[in-house]
Order: structure tokens, then C-alpha cells, then sequence
């Protein structure tokens, strides 16, 4: 199969982590797969060095970008009709909003349209817009909806929003969880065990001993990951104040500058407790180093965070929201905090006082973690998952007339 992919940009969030994962299999497969994709925002990183290691064709589009820029959007239409004309693929498949809106219009614009494929890693249909522009999104991915062979979802939660938003339409959403290359982290020991070098390593430049327990945050410092919250929940501990937590930020992101300035007026008779990296591509170390992941999101796909945080036997604990819960089994593998504000910060408080005082049950839950991300979130099940959607949809193409 000659393969199209169409991502707005490579950046260090999960949708390009699962690209790198899966799409060097299907390589080895014998599949042609060509990746065309925009510029990240500032401080979210770039994968494209590292794809292209992995001996993935990858097209830079000019203009493709997150933000709505007309005249851009434009130039990035043309470049990619252009281009997939030029490449002739079997199978355009796109992912989320700007690239899902423009790859598709690109690709119906062909002599041969290709079968039409488009992955929602989430959504921002509901919670980010006022009303008149939620409304509009979704009529628009209503019509775009009805020209796509096949919807993929990366939950069940996202899916069945698809439906209630009538975006689903007649054919039922796929739902493909993600996966990506987990080998190293996997190897990575317990809690309670010697951490990796680069993990020490971590612990002594932020100046952290091993008797302090390290939460971390890791992705895009934006709004909708609600950081400032996490930020609220650890002056809210007590171990906080006896010197015996710390919380690190790993990425970077519009809220970094206002969690700056709210971790410079935690009280100076405390120890340094707060620290934040900038966004970093290798998250081995920092998994290594750390003892539990925290998320407080107001709304998720299903995170890549998360499957990283179990990979590296972490603990992890998240607002219930979206397909948070397909990973993180309250009691089981994490522990599942609630949604609203109110209510979220003082149960992660709780959730962070009782990592430092129950050692024992945060390697559990960790090692319970790694056993399920293990079996359900590899890069060859996404390969496999991928290449199956992809055979069903060219073997139902009628024959072409020579």
C-alpha cells in the first residue's frame, strides 16, 4: 500500500509518538508511507529529526500550523493537492483538526481520490469555544465526516462523543488505541530498585535525594492540562512542607510563565519543590527518575502520558476524563481523581501525601500498570490495528477500468 499521512505538526505530543512507533513497521511491512507535516509551535519540540532517523519520508508543508491563518492555510492546501497529485497514494489518512481539514479538501480535489482516513486523538468540539464556534466546528466535521471512508477514534469516550456530536454518521467509529515503541521504558526498574544512570542523574542536578518522592507533569503546558492546578494540590500537602515532595514540569507551553510566577511565591522556608524542564523529547530519564506521573486535564483523548507513566512501572494519577480510565483503573493501576476543580485538588493533595507515606502500594500499582500497558499499547498492535483498517478499506475500492 502506498500510504499518505498528514499531521499539522511533529511535535513531542502522543499523535507523533505513535507515528514513530507504528510507521517504521509498516515500513519493514513493505508499505510506502510518506508523512507530510507543518511547523510546531514554539517550545513543543520537533520529532522530524528523529522520524527521518527512522528512515521515514518526511514532507515539510509550508504554511500547515496550528493556528487558524488564512492566507497560510491556503498555501498549505495547494502544496498538499499538489503533492499528493504528484504522489498518487492509495490512502490519504489525517489526523486531528487543521491537517484532518485541509489533507481531506487536498485529497478530494484529485483525478483518483484515495480512500480517506482520519484520526481524532481527542477533540475540540465542546469546552474550548464559545457555542457559535463549537457549532460550526461541528458541522464542519460533519460534512467532512461524509466524504471519509473511516473515522478512527483513540477512545471509547472520544468515539462516543463522535456520535452524540452526530459526526459518526452511518458507519460506526474505529476505535484504535494508541501504541508506540515502549522497549525502553519497559526496562527501565521499579520503584524500590537502583534507578538508571539518567535518572539519578536527574535526582542530583534538581537537587533532589532519594528519601524526597518526585511527581511529574509531563506535556504541554496549556490550559486545557490545567497545570496551575497541580501546582495548587502540591502547596496543599503535607509532605510538601516536611521536604519530602517535589513536582517537575516537563514541557513547555502558554501557562509556563504563570507557573513560574506562582511557584516563586511558594513560602521561602521551604525547600525547592518545583521545577520546570521545558519540553524534553527523550522521557526515559525523567521516567527513571521520577516516582509517579500526575495529570489534572479538563478533557483528554486518551493521553500518551499515561501508556509512558505504566511502561516505566509509575504510578500514575489523572482526572477522569475522556479515556483516561481505559489506562488508568482506579485502585488497580493509579488512582482516578474527579474531574471538577473543586473537587480535584484536594484528592490529588491526598493522592500526593499518600505516595510518600505508602511507598509499597505505589510500586504496586506501578508494576500493575506496566503488565497493562505491556500487552495493549505496543507499536506492532498499532502497526497491526492500522494495517487491517487500511486492507478493508482498499479491498472494498471497485476494480479500476484500464
Amino acid at each position: 500500500m502506498r500510504i499518505a499521512r498528514v499531521m499539522t505538526r511533529l511535535n513531542l505530543g502522543g499523535p507523533a509518538r505513535q507515528v514513530l512507533g507504528s510507521d517504521p513497521l509498516l515500513r519493514a511491512r513493505g508499505h510506502e508511507l510518506r508523512l507530510f507535516t507543518g511547523e510546531p509551535l514554539e517550545g513543543e519540540g520537533d520529532l522530524v529529526l528523529e522520524a527521518r532517523a527512522l528512515g521515514l519520508d518526511v514532507v515539510r508543508v509550508p504554511g500547515l500550523g496550528r493556528s487558524v491563518r488564512p492566507l497560510a492555510d491556503r498555501r498549505a492546501g495547494r502544496f498538499l493537492a499538489q503533492a499528493l497529485g504528484a504522489w498518487q497514494p492509495d490512502l490519504v489518512h489525517t489526523h486531528a483538526s487543521k491537517a484532518g481539514c485541509l489533507g481531506r479538501r487536498a485529497a478530494l480535489s484529485l483525478r483518483r481520490v484515495p480512500r480517506l482516513v482520519h484520526t481524532f486523538h481527542g477533540h475540540v468540539l465542546e469546552g474550548y469555544f464559545p457555542r457559535a464556534i463549537e457549532l460550526g466546528l461541528r458541522a464542519a466535521e460533519r460534512r467532512m465526516a461524509r466524504r471519509t471512508d473511516a473515522l478512527v477514534a483513540v477512545s471509547e469516550a472520544t468515539g462516543r462523543d463522535l456520535e452524540r456530536f452526530g459526526i459518526a454518521g452511518r458507519r460506526p467509529t474505529r476505535i484504535i488505541p494508541p501504541g508506540m515503541d515502549l522497549d525502553a521504558l519497559l526496562e527501565i526498574p521499579p520503584l524500590g530498585e537502583e534507578r538508571t544512570r539518567g535518572g539519578a542523574a536527574l535526582r542530583q542536578r534538581l537537587g533532589i535525594g532519594n528519601e524526597t518522592v518526585l511527581a511529574l507533569m509531563l506535556g504541554r503546558l496549556a490550559e486545557v492540562k490545567r497545570p496551575r492546578l497541580a501546582l495548587e494540590a502540591l502547596a496543599g500537602t503535607d509532605a510538601v512542607r516536611a521536604g519530602r515532595l517535589a513536582l517537575v514540569f516537563a514541557g513547555d507551553g502558554p501557562e509556563r510563565a504563570g507557573l513560574e510566577a506562582a511557584a516563586s511565591q511558594m513560602p521561602a522556608d521551604q525547600p525547592v519543590c518545583v521545577h520546570l524542564l521545558g519540553a524534553i523529547a527523550d522521557t526515559h530519564d525523567l521516567l527513571s527518575g521520577c516516582d509517579l506521573v500526575i495529570g489534572a486535564s479538563r478533557t483528554e483523548g486518551l493521553p500518551v502520558a499515561l501508556i509512558e507513566a505504566g511502561a516505566a512501572a509509575r504510578p500514575a494519577v489523572w482526572s477522569d476524563v475522556g479515556g483516561v480510565a481505559q489506562i488508568l483503573e482506579d485502585g488497580a493501576t493509579g488512582k482516578l481523581l474527579p474531574a471538577e476543580p473543586a473537587e480535584l485538588v484536594p484528592a490529588l493533595s491526598r493522592a500526593l501525601d499518600a505516595a510518600v507515606a505508602e511507598p509499597a502500594i505505589g510500586r504496586a500499582l506501578g508494576l500493575a500498570a506496566r503488565a497493562h500497558v505491556a500487552q495493549r499499547h505496543g507499536a506492532a498492535r498499532l502497526a497491526d490495528d492500522l494495517e487491517q483498517l487500511y486492507s478493508e478499506l482498499l479491498a472494498s475500492r471497485p476494480a479500476e477500468v484500464a
